[in-house]
């Protein structure tokens, strides 16, 4: 039997830093209320010359680099994306040019929170019948060029990033299973209401906080089971919970259905807020990057986002997992604070909408 294993990890978080404090400075809110509601403490923002695919990118060096692989074996690229570089054509194109690759296949894929889980059932897919070897599986997002600034609600939440993994064949066990479901009734709980075609409403994000919170547990509580029996097995075989970081109590919420201590929970959602599809690959990182997660463990990954629509994947990992080491490649620096970017994505909105 073919199996899709993990052979390399990257990530990357761009450089400047939107704190609790810095968002007191920018309306009625305070620190202690923003963590104990979200358990976010501060995220990353990308400034105004950096892109999806640029995050992309540099986390697929990343991957690339701990994989040990000649780029030139990867035969397919799938990108998880919400906040694309362009309409079209696919960030996924545009980063197969920024790593100096052509002919392989590449595309997008758009399930938000859940898109790197939608991504990898499908890099699985193709792997298991025989269709790729080498698939190179990202979910980046640039959320803050979605985010009024002036809603509360959802300004603390939203961060950007990349992560990236190199998945390979093997007759190794490591992607166990993948699920994914959707229910688009609950469109208008969580979404962006002007689009390419539907150009009527804003084209920032709208949500309903606590319906989409209700939701998420329950949604979270049935795809672990589903995964469970899925590969017949107990609680107890779950070394690591990396899960989507949208919420902490979302996070305590699942450890809770699975009999996990927190301490077997990777969480970056105080120091990442919210990074969409890039929240899963990045996390998978830092507990690799800080030791936690070792070869030969067994992790679930969970995901619940707009759409609604929610996945998870069982995943047994190689005897060796590589740490990232430093990537050789850089964005351009900026020498703003993380307020100045702000007001680069504030002007960046009104720029457009004049252009309209």
């Amino acid at each position: 039997m073919i199996y899709s294993k993990v052979t390399g990890t990257g990530s990357y978080l761009p450089e400047k830093i939107l704190s609790n404090l810095d968002l007191e400075k920018m309306f009625e809110t305070t620190d202690e209320w923003i963590t104990t509601r979200t358990g976010i403490k501060e995220r990353h923002i990308v400034s105004a010359h950096q892109y999806t695919s640029d995050l992309a990118t540099e986390a697929s060096k990343q991957a690339i680099k701990a994989s040990g692989i000649d780029a030139n074996k990867i035969d397919l690229i799938i990108v998880a994306t919400t906040t694309p570089d362009k309409v079209f054509p696919s960030t996924a194109c545009i980063v197969q040019t920024k790593l100096g690759l052509s002919l392989c296949p590449a595309f997008d894929i758009q399930a938000v929170c859940s898109g790197f889980v939608y991504a990898l059932s499908v890099a699985d897919s193709f792997i298991k019948t025989g269709a790729a070897k080498c698939v190179l599986v990202i979910g980046a997002d640039t959320m803050s060029r979605i985010t009024d600034y002036s809603d509360r609600s959802n300004a603390i939440l939203w961060g950007d990033g990349g992560g990236a993994v190199i998945l390979e064949a093997s007759d190794e066990p490591g992607i166990l299973s993948t699920h994914i479901h959707a229910d688009g009734a609950y469109e208008k709980l969580l979404h962006v209401p002007s689009g390419v075609s539907h150009q009527k409403g804003k084209s920032t994000i709208e949500m309903q906080g606590n319906q989409v919170f209700k939701i998420a547990v329950n949604t979270l509580d049935s795809i672990v089971d589903e995964t469970l029996e899925m590969n017949q097995l107990d609680k107890s075989d779950i070394d690591w919970l990396v899960p989507h970081q949208a919420n902490i109590r979302i996070l305590e919420a699942t450890a809770k259905k699975l009999n996990m201590s927190m301490d077997r929970v990777i969480v970056t959602i105080d120091r990442h807020g919210n990074t969409s599809a890039a929240s899963i690959p990045t996390a998978f990182v830092d507990g690799i990057e800080d030791g936690s997660i070792k070869g030969g463990e067994t992790m679930v990954i969970t995901a619940v986002g707009a759409g609604l629509a929610w996945g998870a994947a069982a995943i047994k990992l190689g005897q060796r997992v590589t740490p990232l080491g430093e990537s050789d490649a850089a964005l351009q620096e900026f020498d703003g604070t993380g307020v100045d970017v702000i007001q680069e994505s504030i002007d960046y909105f009104v720029n457009r909408k004049k252009e309209s």
